[in-house]
């Protein structure tokens, strides 16, 4: 059940209530955003009266959802792909289970809809304006929240304990900056987190971290995203390709705004023979803007999407890929003989560095990697990842690594690394299924 709530002072009252209203107040403003970035990517146009707790069509006979379903919330892509060990260890728990899927991003949505069966559905998370939220538990009824990761969202989980419903946040983790933002929000962020019945934690730093920011049942079970497989048709996709090329391919994995510029700065900038670049951007909003840095470089580049089954016979020629196709990181990195990590060499935090070592392809990592501190600290100690100070001496490390003769080692120790910390799917599940009800 949900942990029992107690009565709010009248700080924090005061603080949600002026949350609230600036809420309400900009909702206008929030939903002309999503309209403007429906443009290049339309799902965000779609069913947008979810946005606000509203209901997009009907759902089964009476137009009502059947109460009890297992609602999961995966804001982005990331979260969404994570959420596919859970979901896989819960319906071997419980085969009947149905689900809610909530997101926040085109990309989320579009990932999500793969993993639905017959009696599942799928919205958008509500607006967290306390009207919003509660037309959205009205409405759905669900026996228990999963939320996954970081998303903390006042109104919505004080929402939850009046309704009755327990939220779990799982796979969760907390930075030592993002802890300290909240404690500038004490009065708003302690009595929100401290409204999860179950926060089950990736490490012990985060369990330390949540449990200084107001969380009061913590359990440090793992990381999810180690328990994601790729999947196997990608991996041997990639490998081909990889063969027919018989050339060394560097991957620039889920590159941010702000690293682009720089890495292709030095990539030009390499002597000799150079590696095929496999640059991917995080965000496919960028992949146009990110092309065309791509040519004001002078270098010669070609896009993934310009082909189905195969690069054409001159792919190999050119100076870089971009990676502008979605779902396809598992082949990108069975590609690349070694990936930089995108997000970490700007303070952006670094990007999900565990997927590659799933795939076994060895990483350089740049100095910024406080979203995955512990993760980015267990790869460097077993071998399967190396730091560098910048862009320019991670571009210079990673040509060389791609030619490296003894590459292979690194890519099995990142294979092992990765099948040591298995395991923390079926440990959430177990948490999450004890908090359904028999029939959910």
């Amino acid at each position: 059940m949900s942990p029992p709530a107690t009565a709010p002072s009248l700080r924090e009252t005061l603080a949600r209530a002026a949350y609230s209203t600036l809420l309400r107040l900009a909702t206008p403003l929030y939903l002309a955003r999503l309209w403007w970035r429906g443009r290049h990517e339309p799902a965000y146009r779609l069913a947008w009266r979810e946005r606000l707790g509203g209901v997009h069509g009907v759902d089964g006979a009476s137009g009502e959802p059947p109460p009890g379903r297992l609602w999961l919330h995966a804001v982005s892509l990331g979260e969404t792909r994570a959420a596919t060990a859970l979901i896989d260890a819960l319906r071997r728990r419980r085969p009947g289970l149905r689900l809610l899927l909530t997101h926040g991003t085109a990309t989320g949505r579009e990932a999500g809809a793969a993993l639905l069966r017959d009696g599942d559905a799928q919205v958008w998370l509500p607006y967290d304006t306390p009207g919003a939220v509660r037309r959205f538990l009205r409405h759905h009824r669900p026996a228990a929240g999963v939320i996954m990761e970081t998303e903390v969202w006042p109104n919505l989980l004080q929402g939850a304990v009046e309704a009755g419903v327990p939220l779990v946040l799982a796979n969760a983790r907390l930075s030592e900056r993002s802890r300290a933002k909240g404690e500038r929000l004490g009065a708003l962020m302690r009595p929100a987190v401290a409204r999860f019945t179950r926060v089950l934690a990736q490490t012990e730093d985060d369990a330390r971290r949540l449990r200084d920011s107001g969380a009061l049942d913590v359990q440090v079970v793992g990381n999810l995203k180690f328990d994601v497989t790729p999947a196997p048709e990608q991996l041997a996709r990639g490998r081909q390709w990889r063969q027919a090329l018989g050339r060394p391919v560097v991957l620039a994995a889920s590159t941010r705004e702000g690293e682009e510029e720089p890495l292709l700065q030095a990539w030009k900038a390499l002597r000799g023979p150079r590696p095929l670049l496999l640059l991917v951007p995080r965000h496919p909003q960028r992949f146009d803007e990110v092309g065309a840095m791509v040519a004001a470089a002078g270098l010669r580049g070609l896009r993934r999407s310009a082909w189905t089954d195969a690069p054409p016979p001159d792919a190999g020629a050119v100076d870089v890929w971009l990676g502008d196709s979605l779902g396809e990181m598992p082949l990108y990195y069975a590609l690349a003989d070694v990936a930089l990590l995108g997000g970490s060499f700007a303070p952006l935090g670094g990007q999900n560095l565990i997927e590659a070592a799933a795939c076994g392809c060895p990483l350089v990592m740049g100095p910024h990697t406080f979203n995955f501190a512990q993760a980015a600290e267990d790869a460097l100690a077993a071998g399967a990842a190396q730091r560098v100070a910048d862009i320019g001496e991670g571009v210079h490390r990673a040509a060389d690594l791609a030619g490296d003769p003894e590459r292979e080692r690194g890519s099995q120790r990142a294979l092992d690394f990765a099948a040591r910390h298995r395991g923390a799917a079926d440990r959430m599940a177990t948490v999450i299924i004890a908090l359904l009800p028999p029939s959910a």
